[in-house]
């Protein structure tokens, strides 16, 4: 029996069809856990009428006036609902990385899954608010004066 079993396995997010087979694509051990964690912070909470409770909140800074302390409200949520939500990581670390986009904050979540002692991260855009399309204009965005790391 593998080691990570305990990690579990569970039908790919979204779902997908194995053309060959005809089955549910699915994902165990590492990349379940990080499916678990883009779902919780893509779920707004009692968006889930039998869990009201799971999921996230960021969806609700989306069009806020977006300010460095604002930012690192956001950065503090998202810890905070991964280490709450996902029993199976530890040491979650969010930092805020510099985007390119106009609109777009990326969020850089690093974790340690807990039974293997391995080290992962993924990148999370989280975009401000919705922009007009450039043949109305310019679209009003966020722009960062200095965008500093920012690290839970």
């Amino acid at each position: 029996m593998d080691d990570n079993s305990f990690l579990g396995e569970g039908m790919k997010f979204p779902p997908q069809i194995n053309p060959a087979t005809g089955r549910f694509v699915t994902v165990s051990e590492n990349e379940s856990v990080k499916e678990s964690i883009y779902l919780i912070l893509m779920t707004q909470q009692s968006e889930r009428p039998l869990r009201p409770t799971f999921g996230s909140n960021i969806m609700s800074y989306t069009f806020m006036d977006i300010n460095m302390s604002r930012l690192t409200m956001i950065t503090r949520t998202i810890r905070e609902q991964i280490l709450a939500q996902e029993p199976r990581v530890s040491d979650v670390q969010v930092k805020l990385e510099d985007s390119n986009q106009r609109g777009v904050v990326l969020f850089e979540i690093s974790y340690t899954v807990i039974s293997n002692n391995t080290r992962d991260n993924f990148v999370f855009p989280f975009y401000l608010n919705a922009t007009q399309t450039e043949e109305e204009g310019e679209p009003e965005s966020y722009e960062p004066e200095t965008v500093e790391e920012i690290e839970y």
